[in-house]
């Protein structure tokens, strides 16, 4: 009797101390009586869906990404929702993602938008921008800034739903077989560069290519591209592009938080009960901020390993090359802007969002940077 009493006092302390009361309890039950109950996976429809990337297999971070972003999904659901994952190649090439989703030859795709930029120039906006949002601001315009209504908003005529699943972080400048000492050096460059960022580099006469993923070592390593951005030193390494070209560039102005997307096809989303549509939303989530812990890990052991291992030069591009391709980003992207109005919506949002981050991110961001720089350089 005594150990019951001492039992039911543990959990009204409980309930006392998380702010929970027993009519609360109650009340939420009810709630849960009243409403659709949740279909139980031994009687509910099995779902056996195909997921299409355009990462080669066992592409580190990214492809094993998708691979993980199926399997949480997969268990989320009890195994109602499976998936299948296709590396590139292996059902369609891995720019043919987007038109597969649309016409409902895969349910889901893992990509990046800015490959469809030939169908959808302004599925820019939802990848990277040059000189734009990091990847915690990305994630706080696409969820919290209206971002992500405006990605649906955009898709809707191609039968997709977007959902950002993953971010690479800021990127390094790339790989390049000549030094870039002034930007008329980038004149003549054939380089390989995805994106808003490859209109940029045209208009300083660089001869920009697209490439997959899966391709860029052996053009680099061939003379078919005289330089390439990619991602950071975790996959740079693993793709091992030091042995292809002798300079590495710091910052990486034309993807400073590089986001990836699941698209799924709208009409077998909306199907789907309302249960797996939430799991599909919250494992996208998990999953963007997987993968940027992920790089932020691996970044910086493969830095080292670069640099003190294989002998890479590190090069810093020149500051006036810095501001004037600055310039030139923010034309680019005000040209993009007046494309359609659903273009010039995207623009105004996402430029209003960067403009408000500014002061919280100096202030904050940058501001502790500094104050744990000071306290290093004291060590």
């Amino acid at each position: 009797m005594k150990e019951a009493r001492n039992s039911r006092i543990s959990r009204r302390k409980f309930l006392s101390l998380s702010g929970i009361t027993a009519g609360t309890v109650l009340a939420f039950l009810s709630s849960c009586r009243k409403k659709e109950s949740l279909p139980s996976p031994k009687s509910s429809k099995i779902y056996r869906w195909k997921m299409v990337t355009t990462w080669p297999k066992n592409f580190p971070v990214l492809g094993t990404g998708a691979e993980k972003l199926a399997r949480n999904i997969e268990a989320m659901s009890g195994g109602r929702l499976q998936i299948k994952v296709y590396a590139a190649g292996e059902l369609l090439p891995p720019f043919e993602c987007f038109d597969a989703v649309s016409r409902g030859a895969a349910e889901m795709s893992h990509g990046a938008s800015y490959y469809w930029k030939g169908k959808v120039p302004e599925a820019q906006f939802f990848s990277s921008v040059p000189f734009g949002l990091k990847s915690g601001e990305m994630g706080a315009w696409l969820h919290h800034g209206g971002g992500l209504d405006l990605w649906d908003k955009l898709y809707a005529d191609f039968s997709v739903k977007p959902f950002a699943c993953g971010n690479t972080g800021v990127q390094m400048g790339g790989w390049f077989n000549r030094e870039i000492r002034q930007l008329s050096d980038f004149k003549g460059l054939k380089i390989r560069m995805p994106g808003l960022a490859g209109e940029v580099l045209r208009q300083c006469g660089a001869t920009v290519v697209s490439l997959p993923g899966g391709e860029i070592f052996q053009a680099l390593q061939s003379g078919a591209i005289d330089a390439t951005d990619w991602i950071g030193p975790s996959n740079d390494l693993a793709f091992g592009f030091y042995k292809a070209a002798k300079y590495y560039y710091w910052p990486g102005w034309h993807e400073p938080g590089t986001a990836l997307e699941l698209n799924v096809n709208r009409d077998k989303y909306e199907k789907l009960p309302k249960d797996l549509q939430i799991i599909i939303q919250h494992a996208c989530k998990a999953a963007y901020e997987d993968m940027v812990s992920e790089f932020t890990a691996r970044n910086s052991t493969a830095l080292v390993t670069l640099i003190q291992k294989n002998k890479i030069q590190l090069k810093k591009f020149p500051d006036e090359a810095l501001r004037t391709l600055g310039k030139l980003s923010r034309k680019v992207v005000e040209k993009l802007s007046q494309k359609s109005p659903i273009s010039s919506e995207i623009y105004k949002s996402y430029t209003d969002f960067r403009k408000s981050i500014l002061e919280w991110d100096r202030i904050g961001e940058k501001g502790f940077s500094l104050a744990r720089m000071i306290l290093d350089k004291q060590r």
